[in-house]
């Protein structure tokens, strides 16, 4: 089954409004994936030191930089195209704070720990924009920030890429059977099947679709795709903590 979802403008740290995926009344999760942030953060705002546990988290920066900062000693600027990523594990306190220019803009995607490993040590990765491979086809490109030989290690099996696609160019999407998977509009109009969707919308593909989804772009679009497996577990969610 293949869904179409609107994200709802959230207020988050300090002054931050952030177009919200999930969770949000009504839709909470997307197993193995618990929150999903598109985020645009001016000087002076930001998220000042907060704990977590129960997850890992990658940021993403489309535009500008951000500075992370936490309890294990980790003091971190990432900028356009790179990643900041944890493993909140058993406890993580951090924060995050924007570089000094108008536009700082990213995705913040958050991904379940499996029970068995809630209770692991917390740690931190920083991947640079060069250390992200971006592969080029006609009519677009696509950065992979994480798949099986990226240098991201994730706990959890995920795909995750950011695609820009020229106007009335398409691209071949496969998708296997038994990942659930989204697809978010950055910009511009994408058209799947019989979907249409545009900035701040998605697609939610549940684990039983099996089949390639062919993207076709209306306008120049930019968008993100992330496919992950399901723990088939429950998710108990409140507020910065997964457990």
């Amino acid at each position: 089954m293949i869904v179409k979802i609107n994200a709802q403008e959230t207020l988050e740290g300090d002054g931050v409004v952030v177009n919200r995926l999930f969770p949000i009344s009504g839709r909470m999760n997307c197993d193995p994936f618990v929150l999903w942030d598109n985020f645009n953060i001016a000087t002076g705002q930001g998220f000042p030191d907060h704990p977590h546990r129960g997850f890992e988290a990658i940021t993403y920066m489309l535009e500008g930089g951000m500075r992370h900062q936490d309890n294990l000693g980790n003091n971190s600027f990432v900028s356009t195209g790179g990643a900041q990523v944890f493993c909140a594990g058993k406890g993580i306190v951090h924060s995050e704070r924007p570089a000094e220019k108008e536009l700082n803009a990213g995705i913040q995607l958050w991904i379940n720990l499996p029970k068995r490993l809630k209770n692991i040590d917390p740690s931190y990765q920083e991947v640079l924009a060069k250390d992200l491979a971006v592969t080029t086809f006609q009519g677009g490109s696509y950065r992979t920030i994480v798949n099986t030989e990226s240098k991201i290690t994730l706990h959890t099996a995920i795909n995750y890429q950011h695609f820009n696609l020229l106007k009335d160019h398409h691209y071949q999407l496969p998708l296997d059977q038994g990942l659930q998977a989204i697809i978010y509009v950055l910009s511009g109009s994408l058209l799947l099947g019989e979907h249409t969707i545009e900035a701040t919308q998605a697609l939610l593909i549940d684990a039983e679709t099996q089949q390639d989804l062919l993207i076709k772009a209306t306008t120049d679009s930019e968008f993100m795709f992330c496919s992950g497996l399901p723990h088939k577990e429950p998710i108990y969610q409140h507020g910065p903590y997964v457990d």
